[in-house]
């Protein structure tokens, strides 16, 4: 795992080229590590992502999809946004969703020149993916990107708890 790291923290104090935000479609703040994103950057993150237009009434980013912003107080230089399923038992396209949100927001990292990028666990809070499913894609989509990416120097996996980041470092080893 020497370009995917798994740690236990608070994603906003991170230093890195990116940190991805786990945003809703209105990218207008919310509960969770959103909110404590938008919090931490100061109130220019939401005056950036009001900026970003509407694809259609009250949604800048549409599930699976992700948008980038400037991190403002945050020591990661950018925020990317994505929308990550919210889980409806796994039938109804979900994890085809989660992976979009990880490729969606490394493909802006690259094509924003960016070599540095942490995930926080998306959609497992309120949109409750399960955590074990979600860590598998993750981790998944990580190691394929920066098997095909060998320029792109660390992506982390960022967990609040330590049982999460458990988790996640068994899926990362099992796809090893």
């Amino acid at each position: 795992m020497d370009r995917l790291e798994v740690v236990v923290g608070d994603i906003t104090r991170l230093a890195l080229d990116a940190i991805v935000n786990a945003a809703n479609e209105r990218m207008l703040g919310g509960g969770g590590v959103d909110g404590a994103i938008h919090r931490a950057a100061g109130p220019e993150l939401l005056t950036a992502c009001r900026a970003i237009p509407e694809v259609r009434p009250g949604v800048r980013c549409p599930t699976g999809d992700a948008r980038i912003t400037p991190g403002f107080n945050l020591s990661a230089r950018y925020v990317i946004h994505t929308v990550g399923p919210v889980w409806r038992g796994g039938q109804e396209g979900e994890p085809a969703l989660l992976r979009a949100c990880y490729r969606s927001s490394l493909k802006l990292a690259v094509d924003n020149g960016l070599h540095t990028i942490a995930f926080p666990a998306i959609s497992t809070g309120v949109f409750s993916y399960p955590p074990r499913s979600a860590a598998r894609v993750a981790t998944d989509v990580c190691r394929a990107f920066l098997a095909e990416n060998s320029g792109f120097e660390r992506i982390v996996l960022v967990a609040f708890r330590e049982a999460d980041a458990a988790v996640l470092r068994a899926e990362a080893q099992s796809t090893a």
